[in-house]
């Protein structure tokens, strides 16, 4: 089994899949990567080589931010924004969608489930 920054790939997997499951590489990344280093792209991880591995560890390592060391840029991003009490800071804080997004009905992957308010009754209307 290959293990690439920290990250254990699939066995049984093309390598250009198999990348995705870097967090960090999607599927242009996992392209540049193996463009970069020459591997063939339909070779499966449980057939490549200590060679072919180090060349891809080694270009992962260079010259992309992945696992660790992005969760922690996020992050700190994320704080930075709350920090400084900015619209988007204060989104994150109150768990709700900062991109815009409706709130009065969805958003309920931010917000979570529902929480129903009990015995809350209108006030009767006088005519």
């Amino acid at each position: 089994m290959a293990r690439i920054a920290g990250v254990d790939l699939p066995r049984d997997k093309r390598i250009d899949i198999a990348l995705r499951y870097i967090y960090g590489i999607g599927p242009a990344s996992a392209r540049e990567i193996i463009k970069k280093t020459g591997v063939d792209p339909s070779l499966r991880v449980h057939k490549m080589t200590e060679d072919v591995i180090a060349r891809l560890r080694a270009v992962i390592e260079n010259e992309y931010r992945v696992e660790g060391v992005l969760r922690g840029e996020i992050a700190m991003n994320i704080k930075r924004l709350i920090d400084i009490g900015s619209y988007r800071g204060m989104r994150h804080r109150r768990g709700l969608p900062l991109r815009g997004q409706r709130t009065k009905t969805n958003a309920r992957t931010r917000k979570g489930p529902k929480k129903t308010v009990i015995g809350k009754k209108k006030p009767p209307t006088s005519k």
